[in-house]
């Protein structure tokens, strides 16, 4: 597998909106508008990041990270989410190809750290773990994770943009 990883360009962005359709059509534990959340980060001019994984000239993945909000004041953190990959690239290690390429990004942009609401035993293999002192209010702490670049994890609860309340 030949895999380009790069920042969106505008000419992605509708190909972008049906991958996310796509690759979280079956998902169990989704909301299903995760391509509204998307859409909306990139219109209040909250998405910090946005990676396209480019497979053969065709967009095959994608990741997103926004600012989050603690409620202890610290700044400097980011959420990341949602991360996407056509079904029939999943299993690949496309989507750790997406992870490390937006978090190696993220540090470049002087991000003290990522937090992220997904699965422990995927997710610890890139660093995030829970920590009892940073919440996500209303989610089993076990799934909320982060991941620390200056070796510092604060405390508090913390909130996305409300772009992640969209359903449209």
């Amino acid at each position: 597998m030949n895999i380009l990883i790069r920042d969106e360009q505008p000419e992605d962005i509708q190909y972008i909106e049906e991958l996310i359709k796509v690759a979280f059509l079956n998902e169990v534990h989704s909301s299903h508008t995760e391509q509204f959340i998307v859409n909306n980060l990139r219109k209040n001019k909250q998405l910090t990041i946005s990676l396209v994984a480019i497979e053969d000239g065709t967009i095959i993945g994608h990741v997103a990270i926004s600012p989050v909000i603690i409620s202890s004041g610290e700044t400097g953190w980011y959420g990341l989410g949602p991360i996407s990959v056509l079904p029939n690239k999943q299993g690949l290690g496309v989507g750790s190809l997406l992870m490390n390429a937006s978090l190696e990004k993220l540090k470049q942009l002087g991000g003290k750290g990522c937090v992220l609401l997904g699965d422990p035993n995927y997710y610890g293999r890139f660093g995030f773990k829970s920590y009892p002192d940073l919440n996500l209010p209303g989610v089993p702490h076990e799934y909320f994770q982060a991941i620390s670049f200056i070796n510092h994890i604060p405390k508090g609860d913390v909130s996305y943009h409300e772009a992640f309340d969209s359903t449209e």
